[in-house]
């Protein structure tokens, strides 16, 4: 039998930051993977600047650059080739301090967190590995039954075990939890292709609302390019699958030879959220706890959030400077966080899918009136975290908190991991310890003297003479140090 703190079921993108950020930390993790290898094909294409934020704090910055290419910008046009909504991009810098856009190819970034978890000795990954069961060890462990390639049975005891395992996640399944369904269901057609012909491609992401045919292209990762085109009502889905099928929906696109395609397939967009995310010491993150449309491109973001808001949390209690309840917060955050970009997707979605032509035109007149006016629209800001680890009466608590650049500087490079608290004095934090918080320091800090400036705007912004950034980089809360430092603890050991 194999004891370990943590048991994590799926390595894909949310599996492996998880492990990342634990193995960090010093824990023992054992991460089990029912394929044998990165599954080789591209599945999502995007995420966003507070996701290459967790990338830096992982130390894979420079990889996910090099995988990644920024997107520009993002049209909605009609079937005549209007623009109905443009969302201008690549000029943009974001809170978290990156553009707001980077499209990526998949396996690329599975094979970066999963090298990158060699650095850590208590990190041991099984691949060929299914889950198969559970029960529970008096109140402190889970005890788990997996089989390996060759259908044998392993005994895990894990104090918490954490289902990243999908959209059909086994984990889940075994607890028997139901979703909320919001009632999105549409079949498309998405093909991923390599191109050859790169100056023949968009250089933008386009819905294209196309009653005939609603139709997404988009870029991926350098070199790549994905379509998806809805199947509409009545129609073989199957059928969509023939090549001289695909050649047809890709001819307005591409020419013969400008692109190679690596994958052809039928999903079902939808968005579900699952009633329960945890269940004493089992949890479910990514697809395993919510699904999402694509059109906002916030899928795997989501599951990644959700890997950095246990991560922090399971430092804690598995330190003892937490309880467990700590981790009921978990899905008091992130669930209004992800119905919220869930929500935005399918309404998105519905502007797209269309598929009636009255109207569709009704809808191309309204918005092209909308832009006739210069309106020009902006990228919805990060949704507010829900309640749970924050200071209540803060009405900052639960944002992103900036990170500001000095040259070359990052300030998450010079602050490092863990859970800040940045006052404006020494004297504000003199004689402050406080066990739980990885840095307590002051604008007049040497350390800080490129950021002070900026720093201080944000303080003045606040109304307040310190801020406590949680590790998450969510604001906890604003007020006097003291305050702040009492209140952290406090709410680590509800």
């Amino acid at each position: 039998m194999t004891t370990t703190d943590v048991l994590i079921v799926g390595l894909g993108p949310v599996g492996a930051t998880l492990a990342n950020l634990l193995g960090r930390e010093g824990f023992r993790v054992l991460a089990v993977e029912k394929d044998t290898a990165v599954y080789p094909l591209p599945r999502a294409a995007h995420f966003d600047a507070e996701i290459m934020r967790i990338w830096q704090g992982l130390g894979l910055l420079q990889e996910a650059t090099a995988i990644s290419r920024r997107a520009p910008a993002y049209e909605f046009r009609n079937a005549k080739g209007e623009i109905l909504l443009r969302f201008d991009l690549d000029e943009v810098i974001v809170a978290s301090g990156f553009a707001p856009s980077w499209m990526f190819n998949q396996p690329d970034l599975e094979r970066a967190l999963r090298a990158k978890l060699a650095d850590y000795p208590t990190v041991e990954t099984r691949l060929g590995v299914r889950f198969e069961g559970f029960e529970q060890i008096g109140t402190e462990a889970i005890r788990a039954t997996i089989t390996d390639a060759a259908g044998k049975p392993q005994t895990i005891e894990a104090r918490y075990v954490i289902g990243c395992d999908g959209a059909s996640s086994p984990v889940r399944k075994a607890l028997s939890i139901t979703h909320f369904d919001y009632g999105f269901d549409e079949p498309w057609l998405v093909i991923d292709a390599q191109v050859k012909r790169p100056e023949r491609m968009p250089n933008l992401n386009l819905q294209i609302c196309d009653p005939v045919r609603p139709t997404t292209c988009v870029l991926m990762g350098p070199g790549r390019h994905r379509w998806e085109f809805m199947i509409r009502p009545g129609e073989d889905a199957q059928s969509f699958l023939d090549d001289r099928r695909i050649a047809e929906l890709l001819k307005p696109w591409v020419n013969d030879g400008d692109v190679e395609i690596d994958r052809k397939a039928v999903y079902r967009f939808h968005g579900l959220v699952a009633n329960e995310w945890r269940r004493g010491r089992i949890i479910l993150a990514g697809d395993a706890a919510h699904q999402t449309p694509p059109f906002a491109g916030q899928g795997m973001c989501s599951g990644i959030r959700d890997a950095v808001n246990l991560g922090w949390k399971l430092t804690h209690v598995l330190r003892g400077q937490a309880g467990d309840k700590l981790l009921d917060t978990y899905q008091t955050e992130r669930e209004p966080h992800v119905r919220a970009v869930t929500e935005t997707a399918i309404a998105m979605g519905r502007v797209v899918c269309i598929a009636d032509p009255q109207s569709a035109a009704q809808r191309d007149a309204g918005m092209l009136a909308v832009r006739a006016t210069g309106q020009q629209p902006v990228p919805p800001p990060d949704p507010q975290a829900g309640p749970g680890a924050f200071k209540a009466d803060s009405p900052r608590a639960g944002t992103i908190f900036p990170q500001d650049m000095a040259g070359n500087a990052r300030l998450d490079d010079v602050l490092g991991t863990g859970a800040w608290l940045i006052a404006r004095r020494t004297s504000d934090v003199a004689g402050l310890e406080n066990r739980h918080l990885a840095r307590i320091v002051s604008l007049e800090d040497g350390a800080l003297k490129p950021f002070a400036s900026k720093l201080a705007q944000h303080l003045d912004a606040y109304g307040a003479d310190a801020v406590l950034v949680r590790a998450d980089r969510y604001v906890f809360g604003t007020g006097t140090a003291h305050e702040l430092s009492n209140g952290y603890t406090a709410a680590l050991q509800n």
